[in-house]
């Protein structure tokens, strides 16, 4: 596999404080990585970094230009856009149709065929017509969810996004992940609150808490994690 991203030695700050500290590890092509680590410990800032949203105090991130402007991003729920705004669910999701584009043009019926399936695949077909302030917390990251992936993205970097989800919808929305991972050959960073019930088997996990803890195969840090050597 090619490697896309490369981190090297970067440091994240507020003020005087480093969020990220010294942090390097590459991403390969359909790498799946969950990222963990305690609360305040650098997961979402680290990610905000990748993407550009926080600068980096020193060290750099090197994107492979072809990735460049492949990139998927779906916040922290609650960091999304105001569910207040007034629009349907449907126009939210042709806001993401367009804004993927490099010329400005009408929505086709490819995108609205391409929209409908994305609302059936997430279950929310029923809500299309619905305007996104009178969504539950879980519908509204759902409609998120499908904006972040309307575009097709190579790499979909995700701030724990099952955290507003049903929990009858979780398995289902890991499996929509390992299937994007697996058969479209989709590049995942995954920020997660703990392993269970995630996509395991053949993805990596990223630990950090200010400084990188571990970066390896998922089996490896689960038997470390067994064995007391970590603490998650």
């Amino acid at each position: 596999m090619d490697e896309i991203l490369t981190i090297n030695n970067i440091t994240v700050t507020f003020g005087t404080y480093d969020a990220v500290r010294d942090v390097s590890f590459s991403v390969f092509d359909g790498d799946f990585i969950n990222i963990v680590g305690p609360n305040g410990g650098g997961k979402s800032t680290l990610v905000k970094a990748l993407i550009g949203i926080h600068p980096i105090r020193k060290g750099s991130i090197i994107v492979d230009p072809y990735f460049q402007n492949k990139i998927g991003y779906l916040p922290q729920k609650g960091s999304n856009q105001d569910p207040a705004f007034p629009a349907t669910v449907e126009e939210i999701l042709f806001t993401g149709v367009i804004q993927c584009q490099k010329k400005i043009r009408f929505i086709t019926k490819e995108d609205r065929a391409l929209v409908d399936e994305m609302l059936r695949k997430m279950e929310v077909h029923h809500l299309k017509h619905h305007a996104m302030s009178t969504l539950s917390g879980g519908q509204q990251q759902r409609i998120f969810i499908i904006r972040a992936l309307i575009s097709k993205p190579r790499i979909l970097i995700l701030d724990e996004p099952t955290s507003a989800l049903d929990p009858e919808f979780r398995h289902s929305f890991h499996d929509i992940l390992r299937k994007l991972n697996h058969e479209e050959k989709m590049t995942i960073i995954n920020i997660i609150h703990d392993l269970d019930g995630t996509v395991k088997s053949g993805s990596k996990v990223l630990h950090i808490d200010q400084e990188l803890k571990y970066f390896g195969p998922y089996e490896e840090f689960h038997l470390a994690e067994e064995g007391g050597h970590l603490h998650v």
